[in-house]
């Protein structure tokens, strides 16, 4: 089975994408309280939104969420062996990839789907959790026969020697002043996810959804024969964010973001998140990501697609 070094050997680099994304980490005035969830938005430059820059960014990274490194090489081999070269083999497999995240979606049901916020949500539990996916959603999504997995994510990671499953949700909303509803929601929908995930991982062992080297411990897991492992929570709301700014300096921005980010997770009403009886919430973890005009930039993505 796979050590902790294997795991991190699996990592995605995605410094490029982070480079763009501005993250801030401290205890907010939520449940559970502790010091581990986040917020987040579209860094700036000066007074500039890195915005084109993070969807570019975003855009060249759909590869690494729909094909493993061992899968991408598998495919650019076959690519050069039918007399393509590097660049145009790795072109072919890039676009293999951007056709099996577009599907035939116009852009209402990619808002729907929310699978931008699907796309971050794979890079921040990596890049946050150091967890590498179990299960590659995309695969199950495209394919003709079978159903669509519940969970928009499904990681592992070693953590001091401990084996962690981590369980990811994507919330994605383009309405304005409905993040309290964004986030209950959010909360409920893993909550459904958590109590279902066993049953519909055990579809995807021994087939090509998982990556080969990963099979054991998924099976090792549906199996309890991992030892001491745990279960843990990550859900990302990407909402429409309309308080406006005011346009200054880099620094100045970010504070302001900061404030508005505090804010939303203090005005959301604790009492919805019901941890006496679901034990597993005091393992979530939020982010929070607001975008402004977030209905244009999935528009603008799409476009890129």
């Amino acid at each position: 089975m796979l050590n902790e070094n294997d795991i991190n050997a699996r990592l995605t680099p995605n410094d490029a994408l982070f480079n763009n994304i501005y993250i801030i980490q401290q205890k907010f005035n939520i449940v559970p309280n502790k010091n581990s969830h986040y917020g987040a938005s579209i860094d700036y430059q000066d007074i500039s939104e890195l915005r084109n820059e993070f969807l570019t960014e975003l855009y060249n990274s759909i590869v690494d969420w729909v094909y493993s490194s061992d899968k991408y090489k598998e495919l650019r081999e076959a690519a050069m062996k039918m007399g393509r070269s590097e660049a145009a083999a790795h072109a072919e497999v890039q676009r293999k990839a951007h056709e099996k995240f577009r599907g035939n979606h116009t852009v209402e049901e990619l808002l729907m789907q929310g699978q931008l916020g699907e796309l971050l949500l794979f890079h921040f539990i990596q890049r946050c959790q150091k967890a590498v996916p179990l299960l590659r959603k995309m695969k199950i999504t495209t394919s003709a026969h079978h159903e669509r997995f519940g969970a928009d994510a499904i990681h592992f990671k070693y953590e001091n020697c401990k084996p962690l499953i981590i369980l990811g949700e994507a919330k994605t909303y383009t309405s304005k002043y409905k993040f309290n509803e964004a986030f209950e929601n959010a909360v409920n929908s893993i909550l459904t996810t958590y109590k279902n995930h066993k049953e519909e991982l055990s579809l995807y062992v021994h087939e090509d959804f998982l990556d080969k080297d990963m099979n054991e411990i998924a099976e090792a897991y549906l199996n309890n024969t991992l030892d001491d492992v745990e279960i843990h929570l990550v859900s990302i709301i990407v909402y429409d964010e309309t308080t406006k700014l005011n346009i200054t300096n880099k620094s100045d921005i970010r504070n302001q973001i900061e404030e508005i980010i505090k804010k939303r997770y203090e005005n959301f009403d604790n009492t919805k998140i019901d941890i006496e009886h679901n034990a597993i919430l005091n393992r979530i973890t939020y982010i929070v990501f607001p975008v402004w005009k977030l209905e244009e930039l999935v528009r603008d993505f799409q476009n890129k697609l």
